[in-house]
């Protein structure tokens, strides 16, 4: 088993899920589109792309977005896993013909709520549950998908389809990541995620924990 990481932007690497991998002595390496700008072949199993600044439809000027969509399908029909977060999930969406689009933003913690009857990792998840987010963009639902969770200003957060699972929010959030995003971050931004970051971190990492057990087909660690 080994995991590639597609990472668009330097400030935005794996963060708590290299600490899951590694204490499942999961190989991983990261694919750095940000530095190279071209899909490399792989022989890894399992794939994760990460978010980035940019829109999945910016293929003119970002054209590994195009080959990260064809790679998605490729992975998908060779049944692999795939895992994308923020952008990575828009890639998915659009990579199964679904539109990407400009959303209301969402800054900081939010709560979602699962659907009701989701199947597989989100079966395991809490009825609500905080995350962290930092998008302008959503997109809708490709056929044969199957939406997952919610949220209350932009529904479509979560879903799955075939082997790819796509999160429009961050759950690889660590406590470094949040103090490098929030400098860029209006003050009144900044000083929320502030207080709302020792309240909801600690469950952000438990459910980034699930999500990364089950996306590597390892067991749990500890209680979840």
């Amino acid at each position: 088993m080994k995991v590639a990481v597609f990472q668009h932007e330097p400030t935005e690497p794996a963060g708590y899920l290299e600490q899951v991998f590694a204490e499942h002595n999961i190989p991983f390496e990261y694919v750095r589109l940000c530095e190279t700008g071209a899909v490399p072949r792989t022989d890894a199993t399992h794939l994760v792309f990460m978010g980035g600044p940019m829109s999945v439809n910016d293929e003119r000027e970002y054209p590994y977005l195009k080959e990260e969509k064809e790679l998605i399908r490729r992975s998908a029909k060779n049944r692999q896993r795939v895992l994308g977060i923020c952008l990575g999930a828009q890639l998915i969406a659009s990579a199964f013909g679904a539109p990407v689009y400009r959303s209301v933003p969402e800054t900081g913690w939010h709560l979602l709520e699962t659907v009701p009857g989701s199947p597989g990792v989100f079966a395991r998840f809490p009825a609500h549950f905080p995350v962290f987010q930092l998008h302008g963009e959503t997109f809708a639902i490709p056929y044969g998908g199957r939406l997952l969770c919610t949220g209350g200003r932009v529904k479509n957060q979560g879903f799955a389809i075939g082997s790819c699972l796509g999160l429009q929010f961050h759950l690889e959030m660590t406590g470094k990541i949040i103090r490098d995003w929030s400098r860029g971050l209006k003050k009144y931004d900044r000083e929320k995620i502030a207080r709302d970051t020792p309240r909801y971190l600690a469950e952000s990492n438990r459910l980034c924990r699930i999500v990364a057990e089950d996306f590597a087909g390892v067991s749990r660690s500890r209680p979840a």
